[in-house]
């Protein structure tokens, strides 16, 4: 359970300044490596896919087969479309790294 007291996630502009610290450059740099990867994984998952993320994990593109579903609201039967779905798994090192054996 988590507490109210927990920290928050760090946000955009925190992992910039944090990276910016870290590595010795600028705020601008960092954020435009952050840009550049961005582009080139979205051109990389289009392409071929897939796009990994060494020692962190890869996206997959994933296809999704035509389903019967139902409507939550009323229970009625409703037919859900295939389609493709983008996924992340994650690499085992970051689950190392991140549970410290906790599975």
């Amino acid at each position: 359970m988590k507490d109210s007291k927990e920290k928050k996630p760090m946000r955009k502009s925190q992992l910039i300044a944090t990276l910016a610290e870290s590595e010795d450059l600028s705020k601008s740099q960092v954020r435009g490596f952050f840009e550049s990867l961005n582009r080139l994984a979205f051109l990389e998952i289009k392409k071929s896919g897939s796009f990994a993320l060494p020692e962190l994990g890869k996206f997959t593109l994933k296809d999704r087969k035509a389903r019967m579903g139902r409507n939550p609201a009323t229970g009625a039967k409703i037919k859900i479309p295939a389609k493709t779905v983008l996924k992340f798994r994650v690499a085992k090192a970051a689950k190392d790294a991140c549970l410290d054996g906790k599975r």
